[in-house]
């Protein structure tokens, strides 16, 4: 199909139209949209014009695609930023919601091959553990379990993690001098998946993160996220709009 000279690309239109509708809340979260065959019979494209705009809305975290039951608005999703760690309580704050936090471990424990080797630590060496769930307005938003390196921060269990959260207190005794982040979708086991509230075949993001104070390892931590309130960002600039390399403007 010839679009008429000045007219938008007929994969924008159709992406402005699902964007307008989902605005003015014809289409809610967890709604099915359009299918491919939709969109082509209503706009009078080709499939591959239907597929890259709801490609790009997939990718921009506009609508999430379950396979065999269709396309759908995904629920709103908060960016975890890789290229900072910032403290999960001034987040939820920051957006005007209310934080708090269940601890569920705060003990000692002997550290085993892995956490040792995370921490730099020889094995069998007493560490700090905790596992915390925090909420934004009563909802589970991330599981924390957390490993501590006593040498750094021998005070970590005396906090009262209901008021001050580990990254608070960990910042104040050991600034950041360096960090690695590693992620993962995955499956949460069935702990997580109570924790957080998510239905069974509901994939979580899981971030493993290390920091540094100096030449010393502070923690490592494994971060659990819901994967449908959660996407991913880096981004090293000026903020820019995604472009696919598939696909033709049409």
């Amino acid at each position: 199909m010839t679009k008429p000279a000045g007219e938008a690309p007929h994969y924008l239109r159709i992406k402005d139209a699902i964007t307008a509708r989902i605005a003015e809340g014809t289409f809610k979260p967890g709604d099915r949209v359009y299918s491919e065959s939709e969109l082509v019979a209503s706009f009078g494209v080709s499939r591959m014009t239907a597929n890259r705009a709801l490609r790009e809305l997939m990718f921009e975290g506009v609508l999430t695609r379950a396979t065999g039951l269709g396309t759908f608005v995904s629920s709103q999703r908060q960016d975890i930023d890789l290229l900072q760690i910032r403290n999960i309580a001034d987040e939820i704050s920051g957006r005007g919601r209310r934080h708090t936090a269940k601890v569920l471990i705060a003990d000692r424990i002997r550290a085993d091959a892995t956490i040792a080797q995370s921490l730099d630590l020889a094995v069998g060496i007493e560490v700090m553990h905790s596992l915390i769930v925090h909420l934004e307005d009563d909802q589970p938003i991330q599981v924390e379990e957390r490993y501590v390196n006593p040498m750094v921060a021998p005070d970590y269990l005396a906090n009262d993690f209901t008021r001050t959260t580990p990254n608070e207190y960990l910042t104040k005794v050991a600034p950041i001098t360096a960090f690695e982040h590693f992620v993962e979708a995955v499956r949460p086991d069935a702990r997580v998946r109570k924790l957080l509230g998510s239905k069974p075949d509901q994939p979580c993001l899981r971030v493993f993160r290390r920091t540094w104070s100096g030449a010393a390892v502070v923690t490592c931590a494994l971060l659990s996220y819901p994967g449908d309130k959660y996407r991913l960002e880096a981004r090293s600039g000026p903020a820019k709009t995604a472009a696919l390399l598939n696909g033709r403007d049409e």
